[in-house]
C-alpha cells in the first residue's frame, strides 16, 4: 500500500538520530522498512507490532500510553496522523512531554485527515517553531521543535479515560476514543442481535462456548451473555481490549477478553461466533482482511457450531467464503446490512 503521507516521514526515519520514538499507526501495516535500533516503536494495533517485532523492530503495543517515557527524554518523535481526532491531540501533547528542548515532532498527513488543522493547532502548542511544507495536492508535513515554554495542551477529550459512552434500553456501554464506533451502538450489530435467536435456533444443541471475534468494546458480548455461555472476546486494538475488559467487569459478564490479530492464537472451538469485521461500503474483496477473519471463523468453529456475521450489503462475503465453508446461507437483509450464517468448516481450508 504506498501512502504519500507516511513517506513525507521516510527520510526522518532513515536518518534517525538516537533516542528517536515512532508513533506508528494502522497507515503503515504494510511498510517493510529495514529495522533501526535506535527508534522505539509503538502502535495500538497488535498486528502491527507483531508484524514489526518478527522484523526485528523494537516495537510495544499499548493505547499509545507514553507514560513510562520520562519527559524530556526523547530527540525525535515521528507521527503520521490517526483518524480520531482526540488520538491525533493525545499523541501531540505526548510527543510535547517527551521531547527534549530542541528535539522534534514530524508530523504528516492528508489534507482529508485534517491536516492543515493540525499543523496550525501544533504550531500554536509548539510556540511558533515550526516549519510546514505542502509536499503535494493532498498531503502536507510539519517539522516542529520542542520550546522551552509551549501553549496549552490541545483538546484530547480526554483520550486516555473510559467512560460511559453509549446505552441502549438494558446496558450502559464504558468505551474511549480510539475505539471504532467508540460513542454509538453499531447498526450493524444491533441489528445481529436482533436476530440472534435465528441463528441460534440452526444449533443442534444451545451454545457451549462463545467467541466474539473483532469484539470492539463488547456490545455482541454482553448483548449474547443472555444465552448462558462463556464468551471469548477478542480484538486487535488496544483501546478496545481495555474498553471491552471493562464492560465484562461492570456487567459480570462470564468469560475472557484476549488481545489478538482475527483470532491468531485463540483456542475453539467455539459453537457460536459472532463477527461484525471493520469491512464498510467500498470494501475491496481482494483485501487479506477478509480472509484472515474467514480463516479464523473456519479454524475456530466447531463442526457443528455456525459462525454469524453481519456486514454491509454490498461486502460479497459469501463468495469469498465458499472457499472455507460449505453451508452459506444469508438470513436476514435490511437498507444497509446483511446477516450472513457460515457452517460445516472444510477441514484444511
Amino acid at each position: 500500500m504506498n501512502d504519500p503521507a507516511f513517506n513525507l516521514l521516510l527520510p526522518f526515519i532513515q536518518d534517525a538520530p538516537a533516542h528517536t520514538l515512532w508513533l506508528a499507526d494502522e497507515n503503515l501495516l504494510r511498510s517493510q522498512i529495514a529495522p533501526r535500533s535506535n527508534i522505539h516503536m509503538i502502535a495500538n494495533r497488535l498486528d502491527l507490532v507483531q508484524s514489526a517485532q518478527e522484523r526485528g523492530w523494537q516495537a510495544d503495543w499499548s493505547d499509545f500510553d507514553l507514560s513510562g517515557i520520562p519527559a524530556g527524554s526523547v530527540t525525535r518523535v515521528i507521527y503520521r496522523v490517526s483518524k480520531e481526532k482526540a488520538l491525533v491531540h493525545h499523541n501531540i501533547n505526548q510527543a510535547l512531554r517527551v521531547l527534549k528542548i530542541g528535539g522534534q515532532l514530524i508530523l504528516s498527513g492528508d489534507k482529508g485527515e485534517g491536516i492543515k488543522g493540525y499543523l496550525d493547532r501544533t504550531r500554536v502548542l509548539f510556540a511558533g517553531r515550526a516549519e510546514t511544507e505542502k509536499a503535494s495536492a493532498n498531503c502536507w508535513r510539519g517539522i516542529f521543535t520542542r520550546p522551552e515554554q509551549p501553549g496549552s495542551p490541545l483538546d484530547d477529550r480526554d483520550y486516555s479515560q473510559l467512560r460511559q459512552a453509549c446505552a441502549d434500553e438494558h446496558f450502559r456501554y464504558w468505551s474511549k476514543p480510539g475505539v471504532f464506533g467508540w460513542d454509538k451502538i453499531d447498526r450493524g450489530s444491533a441489528f445481529l442481535i436482533q436476530q440472534l435467536d435465528t441463528f441460534v435456533a440452526e444449533l443442534q444443541a444451545p451454545p457451549r462456548r462463545i467467541l466474539d471475534l473483532g469484539c470492539g468494546y463488547g456490545y455482541l458480548s454482553v448483548q449474547a451473555a443472555r444465552l448462558g455461555a462463556p464468551i471469548t472476546a477478542t480484538d486487535n486494538n488496544a483501546a478496545a481490549i481495555a474498553a471491552c475488559q471493562r464492560n465484562f467487569a461492570e456487567l459480570g459478564i462470564l468469560g475472557e477478553v484476549i488481545p489478538a490479530s482475527c483470532g491468531a492464537g485463540i483456542d475453539g472451538p467455539f459453537e457460536l461466533i459472532l463477527c461484525n469485521p471493520p469491512f464498510h461500503a467500498g470494501f475491496s474483496v481482494e483485501d487479506d482482511l477478509t480472509e484472515r477473519f474467514l480463516s479464523a471463523a473456519a479454524r475456530l468453529l466447531d463442526r457443528n457450531g455456525i459462525a454469524a456475521f453481519v456486514v454491509n450489503r454490498q461486502i460479497m462475503l459469501e463468495r469469498r467464503a465458499a472457499s472455507r465453508f460449505r453451508r452459506i446461507q444469508t438470513l436476514a437483509e435490511d437498507g444497509s446490512f446483511k446477516l450472513v450464517l457460515l457452517a460445516d468448516a472444510k477441514t484444511g481450508a
